[in-house]
């Protein structure tokens, strides 16, 4: 089943309505954001592609979570100022989102005009996917691009309500997205791997069910190595463990030796007497010698490169969640390790999902060094889980 893309739908003078994932960190206005704005320069394709073509650009996007009620540190003008730096000319940015104020700004808007619509959170019917909401939004433009991959797994008012009043196509990146995604799913190159980490089993049991016949190679680490070495017998100190995700770790052990996929865990770990970022006491120590009430923070020095060197084989790598507390400066060696090592792998297809795996490959310079690194977080994992997303699903088939 393929979607409508982009160069699929007459948008040539036309005002076009595209759904963005805009929600960075503002704290401190568009000089911060610049730090953080991944998801605003993975967007310029589309932008540039409409403006090439004479179109009058209508972004919308949420911000945070203002559960329905107008936020002022929620605000979508910083946003805006930094993407017309991005862009290299003028982003009006609109103080509501629909209206008939929106609507005759939006009506005297010349080709080749950007504005950015106000934060679609300060309206309840965005969650709720509102019908009228969904409307009103619809009215301003003559189609609709779905450019949002992100919160494509929300059935919102923006993401599957206004299909159903526009001609609707997904953007540049949403395509890029779903195409990247799918080859794990379809036809990688191989050997195939999955470097998985983050903090919770739980959060990965669907993406591994349905990634397991796939594979030749599963790596874990981060914190849900913890639960995979207590399921094999190993004391992890203080650790949190998942015990009601034991057995499913298990499983997972065993059917991954049954179909001949190689599992590798860490062999070695960094353990702090404190799960802090300043512990007064942090040693590496070998899998089997986690001292009683101390924390795994961080896979080891020999770990890590146990990992880049089974990596360095294989042709196709998904890579989803941190080696260890990359957020803890000492603790992000791990992290920053695997990423380096996958960064060099010029003749292997490396995709990169979820939020913190983003961060991080973003916060260490190394992200043209990946094949593609998702803005979705929730949603690579839904899309990788196999399950349909409704924002996805609402774009025409061709």
């Amino acid at each position: 089943m393929t979607k409508r893309a982009l160069p699929q739908l007459d948008v040539n003078g036309k005002t076009v309505l595209v759904r963005v994932d805009f929600n960075v960190p503002i704290e401190q206005g568009a000089e911060f954001i610049a730090n953080y704005d991944h998801r605003l320069r993975a967007t310029l394709p589309t932008i540039e592609y409409l403006l090439e073509r004479q179109c009058k650009v209508v972004l919308c996007s949420h911000l945070g979570r203002p559960r329905g009620k107008v936020d002022e540190s929620l605000r979508l003008a910083p946003v805006g100022e930094r993407l017309a730096t991005l862009l290299g000319r003028p982003v009006t940015p609109l103080d509501e989102c629909v209206g008939p104020a929106v609507a005759r700004k939006v009506s005297v808007m010349s080709p080749g005009d950007v504005c950015l619509l106000e934060n679609l959170r300060f309206h309840q019917g965005e969650e709720g996917n509102d019908e009228g909401f969904s409307a009103q939004l619809a009215s301003l433009a003559d189609c609709f691009v779905m450019d949002a991959f992100a919160v494509a797994h929300r059935a919102h008012a923006s993401t599957v309500g206004v299909p159903r009043h526009l001609p609707t196509a997904m953007g540049l990146l949403t395509q890029r997205e779903v195409e990247s995604l799918s080859i794990a799913l379809e036809n990688p190159d191989r050997p195939l791997a999955a470097l998985m980490g983050g903090a919770k089993v739980s959060d990965k049991i669907l993406v591994l069910e349905n990634l397991l016949s796939r594979l030749d190679h599963l790596f874990i680490g981060g914190g849900m190595a913890v639960t995979f070495l207590a399921a094999a017998g190993k004391s992890v100190g203080a650790s949190a463990v998942e015990t009601d995700r034991l057995d499913f770790a298990r499983v997972v052990i065993d059917r991954t030796q049954a179909a001949g996929v190689t599992v590798h865990l860490p062999d070695d770990l960094v353990v702090a007497n404190r799960f802090d970022p300043n512990p007064s006491s942090v040693d590496t120590v070998l899998v089997d010698n986690v001292p009683d009430g101390w924390y795994i923070m961080d896979i080891g020095q020999g770990a890590a490169s146990a990992f880049a060197a089974a990596l360095a084989d294989c042709k196709t790598i998904l890579w989803n969640g941190p080696m260890g507390v990359f957020e803890m400066e000492q603790f992000s060696v791990g992290t920053r390790e695997v990423a380096n090592s996958i960064a060099e792998l010029a003749d292997a297809t490396t995709v990169v999902g979820g939020g913190s795996t983003a961060e991080a490959v973003e916060a260490l310079g190394l992200m043209g060094s990946m094949t593609h690194v998702s803005t979705g977080g929730g949603a690579s994992l839904e899309f990788l889980e196999g399950r349909i997303l409704p924002g996805i699903a609402a774009i025409p088939d061709v």
